[in-house]
């Protein structure tokens, strides 16, 4: 329906969608720029960063896109129409994520992907159909473990019903995290979104193993892989804390 709605208007589809693909672009203009007066940063060239950035964009628009709406439960859940949701036969949550479903975030999407893209051309890999696939499963998982995250954010407002900011410095927080390289970062902070919040399997970790490049935690090379099974961890604690919020829930009883 929100679909069908978005482009009755194609013509402000476009414009909101090209908005969007800009107005991400300028983070990665900000990258150029610093580029501009440096070769390396953190040890990695302009090449690199492109490929966690791409990587990481592409993955977080995915999820977004998919999940993005579903920090509004707080909001829902305040003004009592959460109870609505409850009343169809659907699953809530996937009422939730298409709630106003914003189509125009195709352009973060489009964006991340064309730099992942230059990004992959250029640096210094010999490719492989092994590691395109593994570069593939790098963004499926990681926009898989962001969807994690969005999950989590919304059944934690539940309980914190003005917690959508506290979701938002995992999800969007994240990605601007992910989009430079570990190197640059503390030690600590590589292993609280590790062992913690496990974003550094968006693409750190697989990203480091297809440049050749020890991880600062110096793991085992296989943990590169870990990827989708990260994942499915992470998307099954989530949807058991959904589960738990959804059952907490009481009605505002207005």
């Amino acid at each position: 329906m929100w679909i069908r709605a978005t482009l009755v208007y194609r013509t402000s589809f476009l414009i909101n969608t090209l908005g969007n693909f800009l107005a991400n672009a300028l983070d990665f203009i900000a990258i150029l720029l610093m580029f501009s007066h440096i070769d390396a940063l953190g040890g990695f060239g302009l090449p690199e960063i492109a490929l966690l950035y791409g990587a990481a964009c592409s993955s977080f628009g995915l999820a977004d896109l998919l999940l993005g709406n579903a920090d509004r439960i707080g909001q829902r859940v305040r003004d009592g129409s959460f109870d609505i949701l409850l009343l169809r036969p659907v699953p809530v949550l996937a009422q939730a994520a298409a709630d106003r479903f914003a189509l125009r975030r195709l352009g973060r999407i489009t964006q991340g992907a064309l730099v992942l893209g230059w990004g992959i051309s250029r640096v210094d890999i010999n490719w492989t159909l092994g590691k395109a696939l593994f570069t593939a499963m790098m963004v499926i998982s990681g926009s898989a473990i962001f969807g994690a995250v969005f999950i989590a954010g919304a059944a934690f407002q539940f309980w914190a019903a003005e917690a959508s900011e506290v979701s938002n410095s995992f999800t969007f927080g994240g990605c601007t995290l992910l989009q430079y390289p570990p190197t640059v970062f503390a030690r600590e902070l590589v292993r609280g979104v590790t062992f913690i919040v496990p974003l550094a399997f968006v693409n750190w970790l697989p990203a480091l193993h297809l440049l050749g490049r020890a991880d600062p935690l110096h793991l085992p090379g296989w943990v590169a892989y870990c990827g989708p099974l990260v994942a499915l961890l992470t998307l099954t604690a989530a949807g058991l804390l959904w589960r738990a919020g959804l059952r907490s829930y009481r009605s505002t009883g207005s």
